[in-house]
């Protein structure tokens, strides 16, 4: 897990990662343009990258593609729509901050950067992002049972069909025209493990 710092400023990438660390954030990528960032996050890579980044801190003013534009990038990817991406700009005029939203940031850190407000708000992000991925796993969980659960009732909307039984070896006929132990069409049917006995009509 890393936080990616996006800076043409290599003292600015420096300062950050200076405040990251003394804050107790080890794992650290800086890089001097939003191409390069934008490869980090494997976005028109053949392969997706093998580390997961958690952060993204985006300066918006930079040569080539710009802040906003890697947002953009970033935010037309569906595996990334939540991935968290602070902006951190000296440009904090109302219109400014507007564009950098509407871009596809989640919030904004005012430059010169107070190590402080850097370290509550990465951290805020990084509780989002938690807690995103604990709704997404359990969204999961409820798919695959509801799943299940859909198959398990056709399963007896099958067996509530009506089907041809053997009155004498009580074998069932199968659609192929073929003949089935009626043991092995319901183990086959209900996925249940079938057990035979003798009830207790039978036994005298």
């Amino acid at each position: 897990m890393s936080i990616l710092i996006v800076d043409d400023s290599e003292e600015q990438r420096e300062l950050l990662a200076v405040i990251l660390k003394t804050a107790g954030y080890r794992s650290l990528l800086l890089v001097e343009s939003a191409e390069e960032a934008l490869k980090c996050l494997g976005i028109g890579a053949d392969s997706l990258p093998s580390g997961r980044i958690e952060v993204v801190l985006m300066d918006l003013v930079m040569p080539g593609m710009d802040g906003l534009e890697a947002c953009r990038r970033l935010r037309s990817e569906e595996r990334l729509k939540h991935l968290p991406v602070i902006v951190v700009t000296a440009k904090t005029d109302a219109p400014d901050l507007m564009d950098a939203y509407t871009a596809g940031a989640s919030d904004y850190i005012r430059k010169p950067v107070i190590p402080v407000e850097l370290v509550a708000r990465v951290s805020t992000a990084m509780g989002m992002r938690e807690e995103y991925d604990t709704l997404e796993e359990r969204a999961c969980e409820l798919d695959d049972k509801t799943q299940e659960l859909t198959r398990t009732v056709n399963e007896l909307k099958t067996l509530r069909g009506t089907f041809c039984l053997c009155a004498k070896c009580k074998r069932v006929r199968m659609a192929s025209g073929g003949w089935q132990r009626i043991e092995d069409y319901l183990e086959e049917n209900l996925h249940a493990k079938i057990t035979s006995g003798v009830c207790n009509r039978c036994e005298r």
